[in-house]
């Protein structure tokens, strides 16, 4: 067992911090003294060094004692996790080092692919503040909602030239993304709320799509069932806004998400998400051209 004061000098935490997180629940002592002092043991040590794993990823101390606390929770399988975010988040720091080197030796490097996607990652992290029922409800964790922004931060250049494609510009597609996120809830209800005939018509429409994805996604056959999805959901989506580009848009985003990817490919087969993202957008650009 080590004192408080050990703790605090093997890991350069502070003694108030230490007793801070023994007030809020997150690390409590194993036992204290008939004076009170605490006392942890490895076990403790153990799960502080996962908070601190947390804590430099970016993660609130509510939010790490939510995944601390639940029933499931699989130590090793976190530090996997963990690891990936720190590999995704080292990698991005490598590049802005790279840029900056370039620059320190008067290099003039006109690129901004680091930097292009701030607002929608901003817009992604107020919705993780501000929202953490709706990213707990449909994203399953916190943490899953953080390796879904990690890996937007990881791919901006290819994101960045994506939406430039789809949108015009990185601006329209922050703008459709904010609305996305503005009215998550609404678009979530509204796709729970129809009943059990219309999600069975609207489910085979996807197995359709899905069914042989050898096919060409710009052939008519398959760009018909992105048709009728599109009908499908004019038909039955009552918000003007949540239908036509917009709901196409709003398809290519939901499928693109790692997490309601991995679902729809167990549902469908492997790769049918990014089958189901490339035939929507060929309908995006063909269709809705500005």
């Amino acid at each position: 067992m080590r004192t408080i004061s050990q703790v605090a000098e093997l890991t350069g935490i502070s003694i108030r911090t230490l007793q801070y997180y023994d007030e809020i629940g997150l690390l409590k002592p194993n036992e204290r003294t008939q004076s009170g002092y605490r006392l942890y043991g490895e076990d403790a040590l153990q799960k502080l060094q996962q908070i601190l794993f947390f804590k430099e990823l970016g993660f609130q101390l509510k939010e790490i004692k939510e995944i601390l606390d639940k029933p499931d929770f699989d130590r090793i399988e976190a530090f996997k996790k963990q690891k990936e975010l720190l590999l995704l988040k080292r990698n991005r720091i490598d590049r802005l080092i790279q840029l900056l080197s370039r620059l320190e030796k008067g290099e003039q490097c006109m690129d901004f692919k680091e930097f292009e996607l701030s607002e929608y990652i901003e817009a992604l992290e107020n919705f993780k503040t501000n929202s953490a029922r709706d990213v707990l409800k449909h994203w399953g964790s916190i943490e899953n909602f953080n390796l879904f922004i990690q890996k937007i931060r990881e791919n901006e250049s290819d994101l960045a030239k994506l939406a430039i494609q789809q949108f015009g510009s990185i601006e329209k597609y922050t703008e459709a993304m904010k609305y996305n996120l503005d009215h998550f809830s609404e678009i979530m209800e509204q796709q729970m709320s129809q009943i059990p005939e219309e999600m069975a018509q609207q489910d085979m429409l996807y197995q359709q799509l899905a069914a042989d994805m050898t096919k060409d996604i710009v052939s008519e056959e398959i760009q018909h069932i992105v048709h009728e999805i599109l009908l499908f959901a004019q038909r039955h989506v009552t918000s003007d806004k949540l239908v036509g580009e917009n709901y196409c848009k709003i398809i290519i985003d939901t499928y693109s998400n790692d997490y309601l990817k991995t679902i729809y490919d167990t549902k469908h087969g492997a790769g049918s998400s990014d089958y189901l993202v490339k035939a929507f957008q060929y309908y995006l650009e063909h269709h809705y051209v500005k």
